[in-house]
């Protein structure tokens, strides 16, 4: 089934479309600018859509985003540093992000003629992100058959809904998905901080799934701690 892949530039999502081009589904790639401070992540995304030979399309929803206030993503609030599943990170939520996003992805593909629309939202999400919990992500696969019925059968596909992000980085790994060409930090400086939720959760996960870890960090070794801390609960 040809599959519309919404896809960040983060480490997940681009881990996600190289398995399903190296299945041979791959139609395109939805990328979304919503004003994310993180917005180099982009950059990555189109590099991606070049390497896989694929279509692009990128969604201009800053002004949407502008009214979805109160994020340390799009707002002018710091982002924490600390394990992601930390209830500090909860600044990092950006309202109902997902669902609008997603509506948009089932739109073009719908009118692409694709059969699927594919994100990779995981497991590690669940305890600050409701719209990537499965209760979630079923129902909008749900609503979005009711929205296109006559029009077109596009279905949600989220093979990671129920995974950890370590085993997305040994199916990114099984598929030749090039790390280094990926962007996670929530802080979009120059390098990866090390330090944020996203940096954190992304160097535990090369660590448990025993792939080396390409990625540049200005505080490499903070993530011990982060994750030291968390385990001490």
């Amino acid at each position: 089934m040809k599959t519309t892949v919404v896809c960040s530039g983060g480490l997940d999502s681009v881990s996600l479309a190289q398995m399903v081009a190296a299945e041979g589904r791959l139609s395109r790639l939805v990328s979304f600018d919503y004003g994310q401070r993180h917005a180099k992540e982009l950059g990555f995304a189109a590099a991606t859509a070049t390497r896989l030979g694929v279509p692009h399309h990128v969604i201009d929803m800053r002004a949407i985003g502008a009214a979805l206030t109160g994020s340390a993503l799009t707002d002018d609030i710091d982002v924490p540093d600390g394990h992601y599943a930390e209830e500090t990170m909860r600044i990092t939520v950006v309202p109902n992000r997902n669902a609008i996003m997603l509506a948009i992805a089932f739109g073009v593909a719908a009118a692409e003629g694709d059969a699927l629309v594919a994100t990779a939202v995981h497991g590690g999400d669940h305890f600050i992100y409701p719209d990537c919990r499965p209760a979630f992500t079923e129902a909008f696969d749900r609503m979005q058959r009711a929205a296109l019925d006559g029009y077109a059968d596009v279905r949600l596909s989220t093979p990671f809904v129920h995974r950890t992000k370590a085993d997305i980085v040994t199916e990114g790994a099984r598929h030749g998905t090039p790390f280094a060409e990926t962007w996670s930090c929530y802080k979009g400086g120059a390098r990866h901080c090390g330090r944020c939720g996203t940096c954190v959760e992304r160097r535990e996960a090369f660590h448990i799934a025993g792939v080396a870890d390409p990625t540049v960090y200005d505080d490499p070794e903070f993530w011990i701690a982060a994750v030291a801390g968390r385990e001490g609960r």
